[in-house]
């Protein structure tokens, strides 16, 4: 499979605080590939140096086959780029936004792309409209459409729905699952735990560090869980790594068992875990 994106060895610091710290990933095409940490993680400034608006001080980077440093003006026109914090003209309408973003992409037929995009993400209806009157909901969906208007084969989203409710937190993550059937490699970073299950693949982050690159399923399994019997009125409490191997296991010996509970890890309980180990090694 294509890699899209390749990070190996990179660390980058401002001052004495190391942002990212011998960081090594690597993105296939058409995946939702999810960067998972707390604020501080080193994900912003991965994405920064994944469009060559930082540079990394070691390691290597290439995003579609270039180096995003040396070749970024190569690589802009294929990257579409959402920051976290938006950058939209309020007195200017969706369309005008849009329209503005795609001018400086030079986009043929550009009117045709930007009623596309404005109809993809349900913008239509309001798209005369200023954004100074949108939701912050909305707002997101403008800024995502100028990323999208010139048909970019990377998306980078950092923190695509921060602050937005639930329906259109699912709305945008549709969206974007439908952009990867069109062959676009999503690379989005979120500190919400729950977001990890949209991703084909995630890495989580601390301290500019990927504690764990697995699949949300292959993180889940690295948690535990705790199975609680009831035999005659009294509880008994068993720890297990892989309760569906060993939970028939214990039930073959329990002949007197009235009642079950599994009680499973999250994945916010998962990635506590794994940071909580780094801390132990490293102190």
């Amino acid at each position: 499979m294509t890699e899209t994106v390749v990070v190996e060895k990179v660390s980058k610091s401002y001052g004495h605080v190391k942002a990212l710290n011998g960081l090594s990933l690597h993105v296939q095409e058409g995946e939702i590939f999810g960067l998972l940490g707390a604020n501080g993680a080193g994900k912003t400034t991965l994405i920064k140096i994944f469009v060559g608006a930082l540079k990394a001080d070691v390691g290597n980077v290439r995003v579609l086959g270039l180096d995003p440093e040396k070749q970024k003006f190569d690589l802009r026109p294929r990257v579409g780029y959402m920051p976290q914090q938006l950058a939209l003209y309020d007195d200017l309408s969706a369309r005008e936004n849009v329209q503005f973003f795609g001018t400086a992409r030079q986009i043929p037929n550009l009117k045709k792309r930007v009623d596309e995009v404005l109809d993809f993400l349900a913008l239509g209806d309001r798209a005369g409209d200023p954004v100074y009157g949108f939701s912050g909901g909305m707002k997101q969906r403008v800024s995502l459409a100028c990323a999208l208007v010139h048909q970019p084969k990377l998306l980078l989203l950092d923190e695509p729905t921060t602050g937005v409710d639930p329906k259109l937190r699912e709305s945008l993550w549709s969206h974007f699952h439908d952009l990867t059937q069109q062959g676009v490699t999503i690379v989005v970073s979120t500190h919400q735990m729950d977001e990890a299950f949209h991703c084909n693949r995630v890495a989580v982050m601390r301290g500019g560090v990927a504690l764990a690159t697995d699949t949300p399923r292959g993180l889940m399994a690295r948690g535990h869980a705790k199975v609680t019997l009831w035999r005659d009125g009294q509880a008994e409490t068993h720890q297990m790594t892989n309760y569906r191997d060993e939970l028939p296991q214990l039930l073959g010996v329990q002949d007197s068992v009235s009642k079950i509970e599994v009680e499973e890890d999250t994945l916010e309980n998962v990635v506590l875990n794994l940071i909580a180990v780094k801390e132990v090694n490293h102190a």
